[in-house]
């Protein structure tokens, strides 16, 4: 199972967004095909053919749990992660 695929399990599942490191939802987003802007300490993720845009920040190495569970929320209504 490759690493990508993991992430997404975990984020998936939702038992454990506290536990989720920033780097690791980063290469997921890129593995999903999003592209980054960095603006501080703001990572932006957007994707063309998605309307939301996603800004994350790192808590302590950590993504913040709300910021998880968003990401869950895009990947289920666009139904993203099937060639991953």
């Amino acid at each position: 199972m490759s690493g990508a695929k993991k992430i997404l399990e975990n984020v998936l599942r939702g038992t454990s967004d506290t536990n989720i490191s920033f780097t690791s939802l980063c290469l997921l987003l890129h593995r999903l095909g999003f592209k980054e802007r960095v603006k501080g300490g703001h990572y932006i993720f957007y994707q063309q053919g998605i309307e939301e845009i996603i800004n994350i920040q790192s808590q302590h190495g950590k993504a913040k749990p709300y910021q998880v569970k968003q990401i869950r929320n895009l990947i289920l209504k666009y139904k993203l992660g099937g060639d991953i």
